[in-house]
């Protein structure tokens, strides 16, 4: 393998490939010298007169970025201090600048790779890898290896892959030159190289079939989530950054110091995932979010409101400049800045939303909620939950440790809610084990399933010492809709059927009796309600009511019955409610006691006034609808309960002009004040491509109703391809209202460029 002269193909603008055309490619004595001796050591006390000494190393950043879907990285682009990220499995090109022309006659050259967080290590072993110099052909296929693929004078190419199990860190590299007969020297450059997972490699154990997907999970830096109530689906956009400046080291350092994992577990996607499930939250360890439910705008004092973030890049490189955890955080901040840090190294990942989502707090699969005599619900006696919407990860994997049927998507939790192992984790849990109710699996199977399929029981408290009466059971509205966005749209996709058999199917209910005999906290009931169908009740709630607006709730009630008379008693009330289900206060409530004649219908309504609700309103403006009523003359009680939400109006988003990359833009937002009452105190949150942090624009006025609160700004795109713009509106009168605009950046008139990418764009308002 003696010393070859040959034109390689186009990489890196630094790198001898790229400069054909520049110079004559085999006359390089002008060449701009890279890096001198500075990093250089001799480690013998031998000669250096004839050694093979390495002056410098190019990353080839272009080739390698383009190969491995790592080219956004900041780490790849910045101007000084440039950085290699590669992904496992996978060769990468190092141009490597030599003192004299390599000759393998004389000549041994190894590489030493180690990961450069660990202090102590071996020669070779999980954190490091001696890796000589071979020969096309001789590597060994999974294992680390450096392959010659050619030399330009003393510009040495060589092809490094990276093992397919090995530790995802920030490695650094050493090369040791020894002259045959005597004389070694060695070189340490820098630089590290980020080394990630690689869902594009068949032998990853978080390989992704579809290049649809992999762009979609792993590559895609914006998105949506889903928040509202289930008849009224909300999408929320959200800037994921994952390629941004800190957020891969953040990523990193959550794995390494605050999720403790060390050794060959950080190669394992299982171990990884679990760890930041926890590392995420603050509960545990010095993570990342500090979670707040508050119903008041001042209890989140000292920090920002849940609504006001508009994607993860704020927190993460907020958390990682002090290590000292962000506040505050609800279930789709959690969701968004998880999803950013696994797609960041590498693992496929999204945010799911689940409706009438159960928090089972005592294992038993059944969601228990205990009423009073006017239909409040008992905080005391009720630990379970049903909240409105609970926004959860999904992450892509092989599972080696429970079979191969159950790899594919697993669902992970990073909102403190229950204990798992001592830790607020959750995940992750195979989707075939909790669709199949195969809850001894690990990790988490049981809670995952009981949050989208428990049943919902509904109990009457008469007392101390009397017993509680059952209302009734409800089996299908646990785990509606269960969502996420849609593969390469700005639609929803509903995957309901991942995790559960269709409602009232003899497979779903023989799924959940599956469960309940393997549950280990099963409890007694009490007494039946007894049975009775004569009198049927049903609400009607007007769909679409803009905040603002006067809304009614009605009534129905129908006696079926062709001969028997019935007494009907009971209480329709309105209350706002906390998308975690707890209710707040009560904006209007009537009684009513009347006789149902024989065939007979009655109706009971409630007029709701703007001025009635808007001083009461919680944090999403959710109201809970309920009726509990009693058949006096059959001692039969009823209960029953809707979710409903007034709207919000759209941020319009505004782009002037065509967006081209690296070239500004105008971009204006727009919102429309709906209330009958001045918005005062605005302000816009705004995230978009080239923004290095979120953006805050204050309005200078009051806005007045009807009138458009307005603001520009400008932004340059980094790079050519889909983008997409966040925005968040909040003022003292009105909170929880966003926009975002998806739509395509094309590359410079003068790039080389020869992909066609149209100026169109993807507009959705909510």
């Amino acid at each position: 393998m003696g010393a070859v002269k040959s034109k390689l193909a186009v990489c890196s603008n630094y790198c001898i490939c790229c400069r054909v055309g520049k110079y004559d490619l085999y006359d390089l004595k002008d060449l701009p010298r890279p890096p001198q001796l500075d990093n250089l050591n001799d480690v013998s006390d031998g000669t250096r007169q004839g050694v093979l000494a390495v002056q410098g190393i190019d990353f080839c950043t272009e080739t390698n970025g383009e190969n491995h879907h790592t080219s956004k990285f900041n780490l790849m682009t910045r101007s000084v201090d440039r950085c290699l990220v590669v992904r496992r499995g996978q060769a990468f090109k190092l141009d490597i600048l030599l003192n004299r022309p390599f000759d393998a006659n004389r000549d041994a050259i190894s590489f030493i790779f180690y990961v450069g967080d660990v202090e102590q290590r071996g020669p070779s072993g999980d954190t490091s890898a001696a890796v000589p110099l071979l020969e096309k052909g001789s590597e060994n296929l999974g294992a680390w290896s450096a392959v010659y693929e050619g030399q330009v004078d003393s510009h040495l190419m060589v092809a490094v892959t990276p093992a397919v199990e090995c530790i995802v860190a920030a490695w650094r590299i050493d090369i040791d030159t020894k002259l045959i007969g005597g004389g070694s020297l060695s070189y340490t450059h820098p630089q590290p190289i980020y080394i990630l997972f690689n869902p594009w490699c068949l032998n990853d154990s978080v390989y992704m079939p579809g290049h649809n997907h992999r762009d979609e999970y792993v590559l895609e830096d914006g998105g949506l989530m889903y928040r509202g109530v289930y008849n009224r689906i909300k999408p929320t956009p959200w800037n994921y950054a994952q390629y941004e400046k800190d957020v891969l080291d953040c990523a990193l350092y959550l794995v390494r110091e605050v999720g403790k994992v060390k050794g060959r577990a950080r190669s394992d996607p299982i171990r990884t995932v679990r760890a930041l499930s926890a590392s995420v939250n603050v509960q545990d360890d010095n993570g990342v979010l500090f979670g707040n439910w508050g119903t008041e705008l001042s209890d989140y004092s000292g920090g920002t409101h849940p609504l006001k973030w508009v994607g993860s890049l704020s927190i993460l490189q907020k958390y990682y400049e002090k290590k000292k955890p962000v506040k505050y955080a609800q279930c789709w901040v959690y969701a968004g800045v998880l999803t950013t840090i696994c797609r960041a190294l590498g693992i496929p990942c999204r945010p799911v939303s689940g409706y009438d989502a159960a928090h089972d707090s005592q294992g038993s699969l059944t969601i228990d909620i205990i009423k009073d005599e006017e239909g409040n619900t008992l905080e005391e006696f009720t630990r379970d939950s049903v909240w409105n919407y609970h926004v959860w990860n999904e992450v892509w994997m092989e599972r080696p440790d429970l079979g191969p049927e159950y790899g594919g998507w697993q669902a992970i939790d990073s909102t403190p809610q229950e204990m798992s192992e001592d830790v607020y984790r959750c995940g992750p849990a195979s989707l075939r084990a909790v669709r199949e109710a195969e809850l001894q699996r690990p990790y988490d199977v049981s809670y995952v399933f009981a949050q989208v399929n428990a049943d919902k029981v509904l109990w009457k408290y008469f007392g101390e010492i009397q017993p509680l009466k059952l209302l009734g059971r409800d089996t299908t509205s646990i785990g509606q809709n269960i969502s996420t966005k849609a593969l390469g749209t700005m639609e929803r996709e509903d995957i309901t059927s991942l995790y559960k058999y269709p409602e009232r199917t003899w497979e779903e209910r023989e799924t959940m009796e599956k469960a309940l005999r393997k549950s280990e906290s099963i409890f007694a009931r009490y007494y039946l309600n007894d049975a009775f169908n004569d009198v049927i009740f049903d609400f009607e709630l007007k769909d679409d009511i803009k905040i603002g607006q006067d809304f009614n709730v009605v009534l129905h009630m129908k006696n079926r019955s062709t001969i028997n008379q019935h007494q009907v008693k009971g209480v329709l009330r309105v209350d706002t409610v906390t998308y975690t289900g707890k209710t707040g206060d009560s904006v209007k409530r009537k009684e009513f006691d009347l006789n149902l004649a024989p065939e007979a219908k009655e109706v009971i309504s409630i007029l709701v006034t703007f001025d009635e609700y808007f001083k009461k309103l919680v944090d999403q403006a959710s109201f809970n609808i309920a009726c509990l009523a009693s058949i006096v003359d059959k001692n039969f009680d009823y209960f029953a309960q809707d979710d409903f939400r007034v709207r919000n109006p759209d941020i319009k988003i505004e782009i002037n002009g065509k967006p081209t990359s690296r070239q500004e833009f105008e971009v204006i937002v727009k919102l429309e004040n709906p209330l009958p009452i001045p918005l005062k105190n605005g302000k816009f949150y705004i995230q978009g491509p080239g923004l290095d942090k979120q953006l805050k624009i204050e309005l200078n006025e009051n806005v007045a109703p009807g009138e458009f609160a307005t603001a520009q700004f400008k932004l340059t795109p980094p790079w050519a391809g889909r983008h997409q713009i966040s925005a968040k509106f909040t003022s003292k009168e009105i909170q929880d209202i966003d926009g975002f605009r998806s739509f395509i950046v094309s590359p410079p008139a003068e790039s080389n460029d020869v992909s066609s990418l149209e100026n169109t764009h993807e507009t959705r308002q909510i």
